[in-house]
């Protein structure tokens, strides 16, 4: 053979091409095609979800508990309930009123000339309207309910008694004009509220 033939001979018939036989436009093409084939090769295999667990085998955290309330604990055997806010009208009876009367109390009892206020503790106030001739001055009233240990003092600028009643507790007693007179009692408890209460007594215009 001649020698054009030879050098085919002595390259081998059928071998593959040669990177290095390529020039350099070559190998930059065959680069490129070989690195865009191996990115679509990577994005295929995440894209169909190779390699992640499914979304069911995944378990959602459990939620918290919610905070237990703190509990409410029992007022302590023997406490003493504190009284509500001092009322301030306390209607007694034939037009007359309180304008005070000491928190905790309410109305237990009462008829037409009087009024009996009174608490869970065991205090208690009693105001009495008398009318007529019992009432026509003050000595003669003070004659019928018998003050003990009296003493002489005033209610709105009027002469007023002050003592111990017979029956127990404190009294005051006073006359509010010739046939009307007032007395209001009250537990040993509530002695010093006494004269507050009976300067807060309001009677019916014009009497």
């Amino acid at each position: 053979m001649d020698r054009r033939g030879t050098a085919l001979d002595g390259r081998g018939l059928g071998a593959p091409p040669s990177w290095h036989g390529l020039g350099p436009g070559g190998r930059g093409t065959l680069a490129v095609v070989s690195f865009t084939a191996t990115a679509l090769i990577i994005y295929a295999i995440f894209s169909s979800g190779f390699g992640r667990l499914p979304r069911a085998a995944i378990r959602a955290p459990e939620p918290l508990p919610a905070p237990a309330p703190a509990p409410v604990q029992p007022p302590a055997a023997g406490s003493v309930a504190v009284p509500g806010p001092a009322e301030t009208v306390a209607v007694v009876a034939d037009g007359f009123w309180l304008t005070y009367l000491p928190g905790g109390l309410v109305r237990t009892g009462g008829d037409g000339t009087g009024a009996r206020f009174a608490s869970a503790a065991g205090g208690f106030v009693e105001a009495q309207v008398t009318r007529g001739t019992v009432a026509a001055d003050l000595a003669r009233f003070l004659s019928r309910i018998k003050v003990r240990d009296a003493r002489a003092t005033t209610v709105r600028g009027r002469p007023a008694v002050a003592g111990r009643h017979p029956a127990g507790g404190r009294l005051i007693a006073w006359l509010e004009r010739p046939g009307t007179a007032m007395s209001i009692r009250v537990s040993d408890s509530l002695g010093g509220e006494l004269l507050a209460l009976a300067a807060s007594v309001r009677a019916p215009v014009g009497d």
